[in-house]
């Protein structure tokens, strides 16, 4: 996506307004063309608006072509196919494009049975969630009836549509589609912030290879200089949070174990709100911690 800013959306021609906007609707043009007749918009949000009521207000075709336009996710052929640009990057933002074996297997009967019973692709904003998630959402859907998966997939399409124009379009009143996952280490033991920590956070999988997210380094307020996960939604599902603290009290002369009876601290939490603020702090001594669910 090239970016663009709302100013000049709304001072340009129809043919170049929907070209921008083209494919914030998977394959479906005409909702930009539609929305091209409201203009001028005062913000980002007002724009989006408009697009949706575009598809809340299609027929029953043509809201079904919308589902249907869009692709199976971890679907091999498709991807050699070709995805477009932007699903593409969504589903590797997933860690799609290398699943194990068993995931790949997961995905693929996940997907045949929805189709089998819908005859439409499953479709999800990936942006929002890990692997397991999307595996355990296949199964919290499948026995749903067809009006109801029709709605959810509506749903999940504009959630897709919200983070394409938000990465494509600049202007006043952004989209509120970002979360901030977050952390800070105090030096419970030295009655201070904890500086130069070392911080590693893994994307856990129940089928395949955790996944490193972020390595950083506290700063001299014990926190880090950027969010572990900032400037997207957190996606939903499993984390590990690791903090080197031996080598920080070492560092200090704090008298310790040989080995530390501390060395590396693991702690495991959920994410459930992509677009919210999770802040997991660390209150740690040499032989104690400590942490909470802040936001």
């Amino acid at each position: 996506m090239t970016e663009t800013t709302l100013a000049h959306l709304n001072s340009c021609s129809k043919a170049d307004f929907v070209a921008a906007l083209a494919n914030i609707f998977e394959y479906s043009p005409w909702i930009a063309e539609a929305a091209a007749d409201r203009r001028p918009f005062a913000g980002v949000s007002a724009l989006f608006t408009a697009m949706t009521a575009t598809v809340e207000g299609g027929s029953d075709k043509q809201r079904l072509a919308l589902i249907r336009a869009h692709p199976d996710l971890a679907d091999k052929t498709q991807r050699a196919a070709g995805l477009t640009a932007e699903s593409h990057a969504e589903q590797n933002s997933a860690g799609l494009d290398r699943l194990s074996d068993a995931e790949y297997q997961a995905f693929e009967q996940a997907n045949t049975a929805y189709r089998k019973k819908f005859d439409f692709p499953y479709i999800v904003c990936v942006r929002r969630h890990t692997k397991d998630s999307i595996l355990a959402d296949f199964e919290k859907r499948l026995p749903n009836d067809a009006k109801a998966e029709v709605a959810a997939s509506i749903g999940e399409i504009c959630r897709i549509a919200a983070l394409r124009l938000d990465q494509l379009v600049k202007g006043d009143d952004p989209l509120k589609v970002h979360g901030r996952l977050s952390t800070h280490v105090l030096d419970t033991h030295g009655g201070k912030p904890a500086a130069g920590i070392e911080v590693e956070l893994m994307e856990l999988s129940r089928l395949g290879a955790s996944r490193v997210v972020a390595r950083t380094v506290t700063n001299h307020d014990g926190r880090t200089d950027m969010p572990l996960i900032g400037g997207r939604p957190v996606p939903i599902g499993r984390y590990e949070l690791t903090f080197k603290v031996g080598a920080y009290f070492a560092a200090r002369k704090v008298a310790m174990s040989d080995p530390p009876f501390l060395d590396e601290i693991p702690l495991r939490f959920a994410v459930y709100e992509p677009e919210g603020h999770l802040h997991v702090p660390l209150l740690v001594t040499p032989w104690s911690y400590g942490t909470y669910r802040g936001s």
